[in-house]
């Protein structure tokens, strides 16, 4: 067990959600000893703010000459592995920003190095945090919606392309495009709520339909431009029908662009009831039926103070540091499974959309593992 008020943070990763992790761990009282990243330019601008905290080229110097407690990850999907499994195998707790790897062969990696580790594990799926979604949790746990059987989950943004060039478009950095990226968020929110049911198999689509055009047209771009070629090499929106064992299902829908109004939401079916969780516009509204008087449907508000997620998700992290015990949410099991049914979604979807079984079972990695057969 660590004194609380004593931890020591090294931030992995120091551009914007860096910095912001940076005031993070500040905010809960603990002390960001040093950082690390592969541009000079990033840990200068880091090290010119952060007054104090030094900075190093490689996770492996800082992690052995700072002697962190804990990590926080926020690089490019693809390093998110060696910098987690390299702390995992020092002991030291780590904090990875969404989604846990670019592969699933890296997640299961993360997952092996973790299980063997005396660190904790944290993955940063901060939209579980938010008071809405806590409500509709326990709605659905307590049991209001009877059996909720079928789920409409969808992120989809009229234009929101992320900037074209930069790393969020590039298979071999990001693993994906608006499924890894924004699709991670509301599938991890719609298992969440459905208490992680394990999933049997999934069929899916994915297009590329608008970023790689060169007469994309948009009001705003969510991210800007790189300079030179603006490559775009990831699919842009994903259909995806996803099946549990006990035989509810899913209906995903994810686009970063698309001729539709946007929207973020999950519609919950069950069957006493059901939920509208408006992500967008922070709205949850309960749906029921009743003969009481007469037959009539009811749709009820709910109003409830917020919360800064990320902030609570971070408290919940090094709280969890601070003792040793492993949080009660977003854990690298949990993490795990949603990758393994991203990774289904892909490989569906290269196939013509015909159905795939997900993956149970831990593949063969470079770094180790058994070599098992996959499920196909």
């Amino acid at each position: 067990m660590i004194n609380i008020s004593t931890l020591r943070v090294g931030i992995v990763g120091l551009g914007g959600m860096g910095h912001h992790h940076t005031e993070l761990a500040q905010n809960h009282g603990h002390k960001v000893v040093a950082g690390v990243d592969v541009s000079p330019d990033a840990c200068e601008h880091f090290e010119n703010k952060w007054v104090d905290v030094e900075t190093y080229e490689s996770h492996e110097a800082m992690y052995d000459d700072a002697q962190p407690d804990a990590v926080v990850v926020t690089t490019p999907n693809k390093f998110h592995a060696p910098a987690a499994i390299d702390a995992f195998e020092r002991d030291i707790s780590v904090l990875t920003e969404k989604p846990l790897a670019n592969t699933l062969e890296n997640a299961e990696a993360i997952a092996r190095a973790h299980e063997a580790s005396d660190g904790v594990g944290m993955v940063g799926f901060h939209n579980r945090f938010a008071s809405l979604s806590s409500v509709a949790h326990d709605y659905v746990t307590d049991g209001d919606f009877g059996e909720v059987n079928h789920v409409e989950t969808a992120y989809v943004r009229r234009r929101g392309v992320p900037g074209r060039g930069t790393w969020f478009v590039s298979k071999e950095l990001s693993g994906g495009g608006s499924l890894v990226d924004i699709g991670v968020h509301i599938l991890d929110l719609t298992l969440h709520l459905m208490d992680f049911p394990e999933i049997e198999h999934v069929s899916g689509t994915t297009r590329q339909e608008f970023g790689g055009e060169d007469d994309y047209t948009y009001l705003h771009m969510w991210g800007d431009d790189a300079e030179g070629e603006l490559d775009f090499d990831v699919e842009d929106s994903a259909t995806a029908l996803i099946h549990t064992v006990d035989g509810r299902t899913i209906n995903l829908e994810v686009a970063w662009a698309s001729n539709s109004p946007g929207r973020k939401s999950i519609k919950l079916r069950g069957t006493d009831g059901g939920a509208t969780l408006d992500l967008q516009d922070g709205d949850l509204t309960l749906h029921g039926t009743s003969d009481r008087g007469r037959a009539h449907h009811t749709d009820t508000d709910i109003e409830t103070t917020g919360i800064d997620e990320k902030e609570a998700e971070t408290e919940m992290f090094y709280d969890a540091v601070a003792t040793g015990e492993e949080p009660e949410l977003n854990t690298v099991e949990q993490a795990l499974t949603v990758q393994r049914v991203l990774d289904s979604i892909y490989r569906s979807s290269e196939r013509g959309g015909e159905t795939v079984q997900v993956d149970t079972i831990y593949r063969s990695n470079e770094r180790g593992g058994e070599t098992v057969q996959i499920n196909d």
